[in-house]
């Protein structure tokens, strides 16, 4: 039989044909959308109650992924910063002894400076000096009129008088005179230290600043102070 005859040839009768496919109804629709979003809001809620009650459980689960993949991945040694060359700070410290001398304010910049040579080998730093006694002071102030220094020595004496108008002792403590308790009292109003700044080995003060050394006593003391010098070398 030719090919065109065979093709144009009926199917047999007890052949099935496959059955018409029906397109869900709204109705269908509209329920298998309502059973999502309960499922969506039940497990929302549930989530919410877990984190309410069982914060650190949720946390567990929620950084143990993380926890797995930081075991599972190689190690990596930490990156090394660069290192660039450090100039170490210097330490210097030395004790020296002022010249005995009575009640009064003095300029002892000179002195310092004769007493600490090494401050020249200092690029930068920092001179802390500190008097090691209780009735004497140090302070940075005027360095050019002398009649300054005179004024403060009374002006500390009128502040804090070793008697009364009318000669009666104002203090307990007078063991050693009636201007031992005064020493004490202006010593810690104008304090046992002073902190002067180096650059390129000199002391960077102001152009009308000296380090005065202000005594209390009214007989001669010797005083001596202990000079700390920290900093970075030429």
């Amino acid at each position: 039989m030719p090919r065109s005859q065979r093709s144009k040839t009926p199917p047999p009768d007890d052949v099935p044909l496959p059955a018409p496919t029906t397109p869900p109804t709204p109705a269908t629709t509209t329920t298998t959308t309502t059973t999502n979003t309960t499922t969506t809001t039940t497990f929302l809620f549930f989530l919410l109650l877990l984190v309410a009650f069982f914060p650190n459980l949720f946390h567990l689960l929620w950084t143990l992924p993380l926890r797995f993949l930081s075991h599972s991945s190689p190690a990596h040694p930490p990156a090394t910063p660069p290192r660039h060359p450090a100039h170490p700070a210097m330490w210097s410290q030395k004790q020296f002894t002022l010249p005995a001398r009575a009640r009064g304010s003095y300029l002892i910049t000179d002195t310092v400076l004769k007493e600490l040579p090494e401050l020249k080998s200092y690029k930068v730093g920092l001179l802390h000096l500190f008097i090691q006694h209780t009735s004497c002071a140090l302070s940075l102030n005027e360095n050019w009129d002398e009649d300054v220094r005179a004024d403060m020595s009374d002006t500390l004496d009128r502040i804090v008088p070793e008697a009364g108008p009318n000669g009666e002792a104002l203090y307990r403590h007078d063991a050693e005179g009636p201007d031992d308790l005064p020493a004490h009292v202006k010593s810690a109003l104008i304090g046992a230290s002073v902190s002067i700044p180096i650059k390129d080995g000199k002391l960077a003060t102001g152009t009308w600043q000296g380090i005065w050394y202000l005594e209390f006593r009214a007989m001669k003391h010797t005083r001596k102070i202990m000079a700390t010098i920290q900093g970075e070398k030429a």
